[in-house]
């Protein structure tokens, strides 16, 4: 479906296959009002809010609820280490878990998968074989089939996205494979699309 992206700027971790350094730093101050009447010229009513981590910025939950209450699907596409209890309970929350191969699996809020709805997702970035593995396993201890829907997604460029596929269905694993199909359309580089 199509959605209306905001990137904010900053982020509290260090993935070490990040894709996005640049939103370490980079970008441009706006208010909420101002990011208001940039979605607003958009026909579409979905807004994923991703970063960086967007809940290292100050007025991002004031941003979801102003979202909410106009009426927008907001989507939060979290790193996992804050606290998403926080976050209006209506916005479809997308939690990173961070897998070894990121370095940042010791960083994670364990505690937010309490937090979960049936309406939220997990995504688990997997580079390796090791790295599925150790997803697999924590997808079954927290049973997060049953809690939300749960994706893994291959670190783009280093993982075969058919060797991960092959993974999951050798498991029998009940988790939806994505794709950043923006990289396979417009290249791994582009940003804006």
């Amino acid at each position: 479906l199509p959605a209306v992206f905001i990137r904010t700027t900053g982020c509290n971790l260090r993935c070490s296959w990040c894709d996005t350094t640049y939103a370490y730093s980079e970008g441009n101050e706006y208010s909420i009002e101002d990011i208001l009447k940039i979605t607003d010229k958009y026909s579409c009513k979905d807004i994923v809010i991703t970063g960086g981590e967007p809940l290292t910025q100050d007025e991002t939950l004031l941003l979801i609820d102003r979202l909410i209450t106009l009426g927008y699907t907001v989507l939060l596409e979290t790193n996992g280490s804050l606290d998403i209890s926080i976050v209006h309970p209506d916005t479809i929350r997308i939690l990173d878990i961070k897998c070894p191969g990121s370095g940042m699996a010791e960083n994670m809020m364990w505690d937010n998968i309490k937090s979960l709805k049936p309406h939220d997702e997990v995504k688990f970035v997997v580079s390796d074989y090791n790295d599925y593995i150790w997803a697999k396993s924590v997808i079954e201890s927290y049973n997060l089939v049953n809690l939300c829907h749960v994706l893994v997604m291959p670190v783009f460029g280093r993982l075969d996205p058919k060797a991960l596929a092959g993974w999951i269905i050798n498991d029998n694993l009940d988790v939806r494979l994505q794709l950043q199909i923006h990289k396979y359309i417009w290249g791994p580089d582009t940003r804006g699309v």
